[in-house]
């Protein structure tokens, strides 16, 4: 053998051999860290939070209904108690005869009387029940009280409070209409409102 050729053999020899103790070695290969976190308030710091853990989102900020204003209608305003019931803006209602149901009239009327009653908020009122001659005293009274009581609790019902209605029966002693005929007797069976405070 040439020593060209002893050359390439031994060279051989020596490549397989660090091959061997390579791979024969008990090097253990290196294990990956983890980064330490990055230091607080910098952007980095901003987007490793955000990638790992979502931050809640900000509150829907709803607007608060604002209440109607008052009215602002001087004639009112500055009207006295008596001025105000001579042309009252609160509309009566009526009733059948010997009942205290509400008629889908009657209902329309006391809607728009709460409407107004919410405008005017610091009204007081008072619900007056009446009621035809026909009838006692005492039955006329009874049925008055539940008129007033119905229109009354009517219009709680749609937001009026309670503190700020009173109601009285005066059953058939206040006629509104002093005929004794049919005509007379359906303009009596009423609830009447009174402005007694403002």
């Amino acid at each position: 053998m040439t020593s060209r050729g002893r050359w390439v053999s031994q060279g051989f020899g020596v490549a397989c051999l660090a091959i061997v103790l390579a791979a024969c070695g008990s090097k253990k290969p290196p294990v990956a860290r983890p980064a330490p976190p990055p230091p607080p308030g910098s952007e980095a710091s901003a987007g490793a939070n955000s990638g790992t853990r979502p931050t809640a989102p900000e509150p829907v900020r709803e607007s608060i209904p604002v209440p109607p204003e008052p009215l602002r209608d001087e004639s009112i305003t500055s009207a006295s108690l008596d001025e105000i019931n001579r042309n009252s803006p609160l509309k009566p209602i009526f009733f059948v005869l010997d009942s205290a149901d509400l008629s889908p009239e009657a209902q329309q009327i006391l809607t728009a009387n709460a409407n107004l009653l919410k405008q005017r908020s610091t009204w007081a009122i008072t619900i007056e029940g009446h009621c035809d001659e026909r009838g006692t005293a005492e039955y006329n009274l009874a049925l008055g009280e539940r008129r007033a009581l119905a229109a009354r609790a009517y219009l709680v019902s749609l937001g009026v409070s309670g503190d700020r209605i009173r109601t009285v029966s005066y059953g058939k002693e206040f006629p509104f209409d002093p005929g004794h005929d049919e005509n007379a007797f359906e303009k009596n069976r009423r609830a009447h409102f009174v402005v007694t405070g403002k």
